[in-house]
């Protein structure tokens, strides 16, 4: 696969169980071959990644080859977190974020309006203003899916709708579409070996900057005060951000809901109620 996408030879494979799989060029190149899992997948990958890059703030793998099924990219070398490697994530981020999007919801060029985060359906329709947006194509659609399958109850997924409703005077000031990677958790952060980090994995669209952030802290990064320092050295969010966390990680947590099931509902039943309270 790697030999047909790339147009050279394969000397080494690493064995795996399951994709993505490592390969070694015969050139000593190492690359990632990774399959979708969906129609639609790949390309949705490939046009955040490049999407991504052309901010030219963060690194990313750079795209080899690939077809409607099958895509590679080059193999980072990983290393150990370092506090100046967080801090330079941390400022290329916000230089990412700041390079933008036509609006909320935009699908990076050339990427599918149908995609994914994870194995999760994603919707990638633009919307006016990110509320509006953030309720009926982020939160409302992953609290349907939820109550279909039995994980959340009529009464709670009423929770979230009363968030919806609110999201007006929760969101605070209002700002203009941020490029986001889209599934920015600690796994998809790769520490290279060389202090560069790398972001794989991107389901990208125009979105608030803070979403991502929040995903970021939601599951654990190291050097994570650095990597806010330096975010905030270059675009630190408004004033109350603190009390917005919860409502933008609303989002994965119900993505996770859909996909793993009742630990995680709680979990957005809790942020969904302190959005509420506070």
């Amino acid at each position: 696969m790697a030999y047909r996408l790339t147009g050279r030879p394969v000397s080494g494979a690493r064995a795996a169980s399951g994709w993505p799989a490592a390969v070694t060029l015969d050139d000593g190149t190492p690359v990632m071959v990774k399959r979708g899992h969906a129609p639609g997948a790949v390309a949705a990958e490939v046009a955040g990644l490049r999407w991504l890059a052309a901010a030219d703030a963060v690194a990313v793998p750079a795209v080899l080859g690939h077809d409607e099924h099958w895509m590679v990219t080059e193999r980072v070398p990983t290393g150990r977190p370092g506090p100046e490697a967080a801090l330079r994530f941390g400022r290329a981020l916000a230089a990412v974020h700041a390079a933008g999007a036509p609006r909320f919801g935009s699908p990076p060029p050339g990427g599918p309006a149908d995609a994914f985060i994870g194995l999760a359906p994603m919707r990638n329709a633009p919307g006016r203003d990110w509320p509006g947006w953030y309720a009926e194509h982020r939160v409302l659609p992953y609290v349907r899916a939820a109550v279909d399958r039995g994980t959340l109850g009529a009464a709670e997924a009423a929770v979230f709708e009363r968030v919806c409703a609110r999201l007006p005077e929760l969101a605070g000031p209002a700002e203009p579409p941020a490029r986001l990677h889209g599934d920015l958790w600690n796994g998809n952060v790769l520490w290279g070996a060389d202090g560069v980090v790398r972001l794989i994995d991107p389901a990208a669209h125009g979105g608030h900057r803070e979403t991502d952030l929040a995903m970021l802290r939601l599951f654990g990064c190291p050097g994570w005060d650095r990597v806010l320092a330096g975010y905030d050295e270059v675009a630190p969010p408004a004033d109350g951000r603190r009390e917005r966390v919860g409502l933008h990680q609303l989002f994965p947590l119900l993505v996770h809901t859909v996909l793993f099931g009742r630990g995680y509902a709680e979990q957005a039943l809790t942020a969904a109620r302190d959005a509420l309270a506070g």
